[in-house]
């Protein structure tokens, strides 16, 4: 068995490799027909541009999309720089440089890649999703009889920021940096997921589309895992079929489908503040144009975060969500359940949970509302400020960096639950609810507690609960996402999820100690 792990390992190391050579593959080259396509498509109107981009790309082959993407840029530039000069501004080019490059290059369908998608798509998602699953399998056997074990999670180089760690987060890192940056570098890799955005939504694949697919795929392969791992334990059965679930058919395929019918791309799971931009002019706008249909999303986003979450909140906690159905909490639970323990539990960290989580979630409100206002009243700024300029730097800090970049990319180092904890806005406005108005707490019995420390290792989001469960009180804290794990790992039975009546749900409890307790009087109290 393994012996056969090692041999998944090279397959999975062999299409990985692929993968990332990719970036630097491939033969460029802009014919005059697609020219004229592409300055058709985009409506270019200035002469500046145009004579750049015939004297310096057009006929010219690159070798690669980064050669390829500095031509672009630079004829870009000079062309803007020029207009500006002149005060021109109904020839300058907005789009972003690298969307710019990235829209042109893409459209060329050229290069071995793009010619032999299928072939490349094997020799990367085939290999990896095969070596995954080779390497995941054996443990069916290797782990023994059901149950969940610490095997040596804090030995590894892999999960106990080793070097291994710190490759998969420098990895991680730059894959999202060129996602969401520099999508002209990473257009190989998007044509391989071409013909499967064909079938879906009848058009081309975008970054956007091999993010979700990838998404999807990470999150089925490491679903296996979860099911090998806590295969004695229901609730984590349930729960991980559940957020696989909501993420292939919510997130990535009925938006799809949605877009092979001419509807708006709607995922009818994201609840606001997390879906930040529901509120932006342009998203209202395209609603309200949609008909019927539109209005009827526009209700249901509403519905979503005014009702339906609270409702679901005070009955199951804020699990429902984070740990159910969020395509976020599904990803953490999935290919970051092996670094959960590297969770910080430290007292700083708590408060700088506190400030930053509830920090976000103001930040969104003041957007929307400013937002709201420009729509209503026609204005561009409030009290002096861009409404444009406050969503521009929302989605760059928040939308980007903090939940992609920072949320995902930084599992290996500081755990898998950095955006959920410190970021995301919709777990703040879950968890206040939580800690105020809910029925879920988990109760602990403290005579059985033996203080291993398990429960707290594994908490991804930095609760001390072996200090709760050594006084035998519930645990009712506005960041816990009920992912049963502690309950899962505990060796006695202390911890159990529950939903109880409000009174009594908060039960602070001193420690007892030596022999200065009258149990009678104790009992006769309670």
């Amino acid at each position: 068995m393994k012996t056969l792990q090692q041999i998944g390992l090279g397959i999975f190391l062999t299409g990985l490799a692929v993968f990332v050579s990719l970036l630097f593959v491939g033969s460029y080259k802009l014919t005059p027909a697609q020219f004229e396509e592409v300055i058709q498509s985009k409506g270019i109107q200035s002469e500046v541009f145009l004579s750049e981009f015939n004297n310096q790309i057009v006929g010219k082959s690159f070798s690669n999309s980064h050669a390829f993407s500095a031509a672009l840029i630079s004829a870009l530039d000079k062309a803007n720089a020029t207009h500006k000069k002149e005060r021109e501004w109904s020839k300058v080019i907005w789009s972003k440089p690298n969307s710019f490059a990235y829209d042109i290059i893409k459209s060329t369908e050229a290069g071995v890649v793009a010619k032999n998608k299928a072939l490349f798509w094997w020799l990367t998602f085939g290999l990896g999703i095969l070596g995954a699953l080779l390497f995941i399998l054996p443990n069916v056997v290797l782990l023994g009889p059901p149950g969940i074990k610490n095997n040596g999670i804090w030995h590894s180089k892999a999960t106990n920021r080793g070097w291994i760690g710190w490759m998969t987060f420098l990895f991680l890192v730059g894959f999202y940096i060129l996602l969401y940056f520099y999508p002209n570098y990473i257009v190989n890799w998007v044509y391989l997921v071409d013909p499967i955005s064909l079938k879906l939504s009848g058009n081309l694949a975008s970054q956007w589309f091999l993010y979700g697919f990838l998404y999807c795929v990470v999150m089925t392969v490491m679903a296996v895992r979860m099911y090998i791992k806590y295969r004695n334990n229901k609730y984590q059965t349930l729960r991980t079929t559940s957020v696989l679930f909501f993420q292939i058919v919510f997130a990535f395929l009925i938006p799809e489908i949605l877009v092979r019918f001419e509807r708006p791309w709607y995922d009818f799971k994201n609840a606001f503040p997390l879906d930040y931009d529901f509120f932006f002019s342009w998203n209202l706008k395209q609603l309200i144009a949609e008909g019927g249909f539109g209005l009827f999303i526009l209700v249901w986003g509403i519905v979503l975060t005014l009702v339906v979450v609270p409702v679901m909140v005070y009955f199951f906690g804020k699990r429902w969500y984070c740990s159910w159905v969020c395509g976020c909490g599904g990803l953490a639970e999935t290919l970051g359940d092996p670094y959960r323990h590297l969770s910080n539990k430290s007292l700083g960290a708590w408060k700088l949970e506190r400030w930053m989580v509830h920090g976000v979630l103001v930040f969104a409100l003041v957007i929307t509302g400013f937002t709201l206002y420009s729509y209503f009243s026609g204005a561009s700024s409030v009290i002096g400020i861009k409404t444009q300029s406050l969503q521009d730097t929302y989605g760059f800090l928040i939308g980007s960096v903090f939940a992609g970049v920072i949320g995902t990319g930084f599992y290996p180092i500081f755990g898998n639950r950095v955006w959920c904890r410190f970021g995301c806005p919709l777990a703040a406005y879950l968890g206040i609810v939580q800690r105020f108005k809910s029925r879920f707490r988990i109760t602990t019995n403290g005579g059985q507690c033996i203080s291993c420390g398990n429960c707290s290792t594994y908490c991804e989001q930095g609760i001390d609960v072996r200090a709760y469960a050594q006084k035998g009180e519930n645990i009712v804290r506005s960041s816990c996402v009920g992912c049963g794990i502690c309950s899962a790992i505990c060796p006695r039975g202390v911890l159990k999820l529950e939903n109880g009546p409000e009174k009594g749900r908060i039960n602070p409890t001193e420690i007892l100690l030596g022999n200065d307790v009258d149990l009678v009087q104790l009992l006769n109290k309670k």
